[in-house]
């Protein structure tokens, strides 16, 4: 009990901190959804990355990192199994090396201005912008240069959240004055959106109040299903073999390495994405793994390998990543941890209150509401 409330008094301190951090003119934001235990590829693609930022930002800087669970329900949730993804993304995000000291860390729904501000922009956010953005027809399978709005077949399954999303999104961003927002590639076509928007705002209300966000691309731009390398490492896909868990056991990760789909060449292993797609998958993942980026250098060090071997190596590779991982995250997600994780909760609604309200105080006072 002791050690708990140190802790908690601690992470209180470290909000003061984060307060005083408040005119910094380095704000950084970026979010995940609540839809289950994050896979290999949120992880190098995102959650690296903001681990990386916190080690290596300014002590000045904002750093807000968001459960985003409005987005999550553009998709039906189980409430009770959404409460309890919410947690273990918690859970997840401390277990990486994210200091709510450092950090704030927060659950979207509870800070009501995210949802407000999404209001105002929708009203100086065009249709047509919106109506060529691609995440909501990958969702409902329709291509991406598709005029999808005037075909009735297209839209029959479209919900108002889903093709909205983009400006809740931009809201996100905009409400915290975010400097620099860390994203994977398939996210720059938001933030450009999110650009537009600021400045379609700042326009209308001649006032220069939104940010205009830089984007800071992932340097693991993607990482793909170990079952189909032409397509993303997803959660939501059918067969679970296909990804990779932060929580995956040891021998879990081996076997999903040895069902890799790979290809039934002869001679050495090589690095090429057009013609031997699952191999070279892999070797970007034990490469981004190591920190590297020179894949055909590493190609080249297991070349003379066994693909047996090979698989092997990644997965001994991946398993000594995440054992640190794993560990702290049982720890935390324990019951006898869950007045902490609530705690770190309601301080990051706290903090992230603050910041928000008082963007959408000015918001409203030049919209006149």
């Amino acid at each position: 009990m002791k050690r708990t409330t140190k802790l908690l008094n601690s992470i209180h301190r470290g909000g003061q901190m984060q307060a005083r951090r408040a005119a910094s003119s380095i704000s950084v934001f970026s979010g995940i959804q609540p839809t289950g235990i994050p896979h290999l590829g949120n992880y190098l693609g995102a959650l690296r990355q903001w681990v990386g930022i916190q080690d290596k930002s300014p002590e000045s800087a904002r750093l807000i990192f968001c459960i985003v669970d409005l987005h999550a329900i553009t998709q039906p949730q189980e409430a009770e199994q959404l409460r309890e993804r919410k947690m273990e993304m918690l859970a997840t995000l401390l277990a990486i090396g994210l200091d709510p000291r450092r950090c704030t860390i927060f659950e979207q729904s509870r800070v009501p201005a995210h949802s407000e501000l999404m209001w105002i922009l929708s009203c100086v956010a065009p249709m047509g912008r919106l109506n060529r953005m691609t995440q909501w027809k990958s969702k409902l399978g329709i291509p991406s240069d598709q005029n999808a709005l005037q075909e009735k077949s297209a839209t029959a399954g479209l919900k108002l959240g889903l093709f909205s999303y983009p400006v809740l999104q931009a809201a996100d961003i905009l409400i915290h004055k975010t400097t620099h927002v860390p994203v994977g590639e398939d996210q720059a076509q938001h933030l450009e959106l999110t650009r537009e928007i600021a400045s379609s705002f700042n326009k209308t209300f001649k006032r220069d109040i939104l940010k205009l966000p830089i984007t800071l691309l992932s340097p693991a731009k993607r990482v793909m299903s170990l079952k189909d390398p032409t397509q993303k490492m997803s959660k939501s896909a059918s067969d679970p073999s296909s990804r990779i868990l932060l929580t995956d056991s040891p021998k879990t990760v081996h076997d999903k390495l040895r069902k890799a789909i790979t290809d039934s060449s002869l001679g050495p292993l090589t690095y090429d994405t057009q013609n031997r797609p699952g191999l070279s998958n892999l070797i970007e993942i034990l490469s981004h793994i190591r920190r590297r980026q020179d894949f055909d250098n590493v190609a080249k060090e297991v070349s003379d390998m066994s693909l047996k071997g090979f698989k092997d190596l990644v997965a001994d590779a991946i398993n000594e990543h995440l054992e640190p991982i794993r560990d702290e995250y049982e720890k935390i997600i324990a019951e006898s941890n869950r007045e902490v994780l609530r705690f770190v909760a309601s301080e990051g609604e706290r903090k992230a209150r603050e910041s928000a309200e008082e963007t959408l105080a000015e918001v409203k006072e030049v919209v006149g509401i």
